[in-house]
């Protein structure tokens, strides 16, 4: 039996992409084929020792309450190298597997213990380079960073942007980039009203998901709305630090009637119904690292304003900007409010380019971000640099 022993900070139920991620690849390769495994935190409420889905979870350390601090996650470090270690006169793992470069640092440790696994990284960070690397308290510990990503077996990393990432901590190997994916089946059957994008005369609602922080922007909408007529509204699906200074914005700007903070989506089913109850998708992130849901609302039918910020590049094409390619959505730069009004105008006067940039999305998704073309991409990455597999 082949084993993998993924370190991931979080899991189920506690997810972003990463997580998300994780989970739709090893429910898509077979049980018989790899084994996987997962060390991750105990947030506290679920079991220390559970399988979910097609991974073993192990959760290390004492509760850390819905958001670990700074304290707690360095404590996992210690303690998700002693579990794995423990573990591994168990099971006998063929290889490790970083979710994102944070776990690399119980692998280094791991090898200062001569435990020297081959070992994959996924990069798969949303937030701008020096808040991953260039805070003050991360410089101390960068030179074992630098090691994480030197001994790698290999580098997977979602976009292209984060594969520059790789090459600055000074990986030297072969870089995939595979990205995030959606399940194109299920987001077919969102019964998105088209009409209403047609009708500019009523309820027009924006949409976002995304965490209720700085680097995504909603605040940038918020005061968009200022600059649209009263029949816009802007409808938020997340949590995050940022919601009660967002809340505030919204009501000392008089569009506090307009924005509706919707809260956590719970799962998919929920996502379905959000996306198909409203007309346009906006995210103006300032920084990403790909963001798997400019992706889902692309393959939801809805019409999708973002930067062009990291990843996003490699997926939102804009008809001013990319000329030389099929336009997939509308470009804006950041911190531009002008900008995301301008577009929401255009996408509800122009119906007939609308439909055809949505129709140009949806291809797109379908042919290259599908979760079984993408588990399939990682399965043959395994077996590359894994050969035993």
């Amino acid at each position: 039996m082949k084993r993998i022993l993924i370190f991931s900070l979080a899991y189920y139920p506690h997810v972003g992409g990463a997580e998300i991620a994780l989970k739709e690849i090893t429910d898509r390769i077979s049980a018989e084929e790899i084994e996987f495994h997962m060390v991750t935190m105990n947030f506290g409420g679920e079991a220390l020792e559970e399988k979910i889905g097609n991974v073993f979870v192990h959760r290390v350390g004492p509760p850390a309450g819905g958001h670990a601090s700074y304290f707690q996650k360095i404590l996992f470090i210690p303690r998700a190298a002693a579990t794995a270690a423990r573990l591994h006169r168990t099971h006998h793992f063929t290889a490790f597997w970083a979710m994102m470069s944070y776990m690399l640092f119980p692998i280094v440790l791991l090898r200062f213990m001569g435990l020297r696994n081959p070992y994959l990284l996924t990069l798969q960070e949303g937030d701008p380079w020096q808040h991953m690397f260039g805070r003050w308290f991360i410089l101390p510990f960068r030179p074992l960073l630098s090691a994480g990503f030197k001994n790698a077996s290999a580098v997977q990393t979602i976009s292209t942007y984060l594969a520059t990432w790789a090459r600055r901590m000074g990986y030297q190997g072969e870089i995939s980039v595979i990205p995030n994916g959606v399940d194109v089946e299920r987001f077919k059957s969102v019964q998105h009203v088209q009409h209403r994008v047609l009708d500019t005369s009523g309820i027009v609602k924006l949409v976002t998901t995304s965490r209720l922080v700085h680097k995504n922007a909603i605040d940038d909408v918020i005061h968009a709305l200022k600059l649209l007529p009263d029949n816009i509204r802007f409808v938020i699906y997340g949590i995050g630090p940022d919601e009660e200074m967002l809340k505030t914005l919204a009501k000392n700007l008089g569009v506090e009637q307009r924005v509706k903070f919707m809260g956590h989506i719970i799962d998919h089913s929920e996502l379905l119904h959000a996306l198909g109850e409203c007309d346009i998708f906006i995210r103006p992130s300032r920084s990403e690292g790909m963001g798997n849901s400019f992706i889902e609302a692309m393959a939801a039918g809805l019409p999708v304003i973002a930067t062009q910020e990291g990843g996003i590049a490699d997926f939102l094409f804009d008809a001013k900007r990319n000329p030389d390619k099929e336009t997939t959505g509308w470009a804006v730069d950041k911190d531009s409010s002008e900008q995301i009004a301008k577009a929401v105008k255009e996408i509800l006067n122009n119906p007939e380019q609308t439909k055809q940039v949505v129709s140009n999305a949806k291809k797109l998704v379908t042919e290259n971000y599908d979760w079984d073309l993408i588990a399939g991409k990682i399965r043959t990455l395994f077996g590359d640099i894994f050969p035993s597999i």
